[in-house]
């Protein structure tokens, strides 16, 4: 029992106390439960990987949304994780593809450029025929030093660099927003150098 409380307190958001309920819940459910649960997180820990285009969660090479020729190619949103993905996609306002970071850049806590996928982002930029770079990062200290590091590497390029419209307030994260607010977020993006 302790262990498992150990291994469940580790996630992120859980607590000990949380933890120990999860695994008092666990440990009165069905058996089955517990080899269903444990063998759907191997299966995902096993079997999902990052595209090697977007970064993004995928369970291919190549996930769905950079597969599908519908998209347009040439517009690529950079956002921070994989919840950015899903919150934008929620809203159904953005046909183009997808760059996850992987974070942004903090040097408080040892995550600099090289930490992130920033240089596939500018590889991506210079091998494809890429019109429009949208940068859909958190609007934190550490997202706007991030913005203004790609837009620094990529501003020799012949793209359009644009930012979200700051309706999604200050210091909130993409993935609690509502997607109203984040569709008009990426409906009216802006020039990035006009934001600073």
């Amino acid at each position: 029992m302790e262990n498992a409380v150990n291994e469940l307190s580790r996630l992120p958001g859980i607590g000990k106390r949380s933890a120990l309920r999860m695994a008092l819940f666990i440990l009165k459910e069905n058996p089955v439960y517990a080899a269903n649960l444990a063998q759907s997180i191997v299966t995902m820990r096993n079997d999902i990987r990052f595209c090697s285009q977007c970064h993004n969660i995928s369970d291919k090479e190549v996930c769905e949304i950079c597969a599908n020729p519908k998209r347009n190619s040439s517009l690529i949103c950079v956002v921070e994780d994989t919840r950015d993905v899903i919150a934008i996609e929620k809203t159904t306002q953005f046909d183009g593809h997808y760059h996850v970071l992987g974070g942004v850049i903090n040097p408080m806590d040892g995550i600099g450029p090289n930490d992130l996928t920033i240089a596939n982002l500018i590889k991506r930029v210079g091998d494809q025929s890429v019109e429009e770079v949208i940068l859909a990062l958190p609007a934190t200290v550490e997202g706007d030093t991030t913005n203004y590091y790609i837009y620094k590497m990529l501003h020799l390029f012949d793209v359009s660099i644009t930012s979200i419209a700051r309706g999604v307030a200050i210091g909130d994260e993409l993935q609690y927003a509502d997607e109203i607010t984040l569709g008009r977020s990426i409906a009216n993006r802006l020039p990035f150098d006009q934001n600073r």
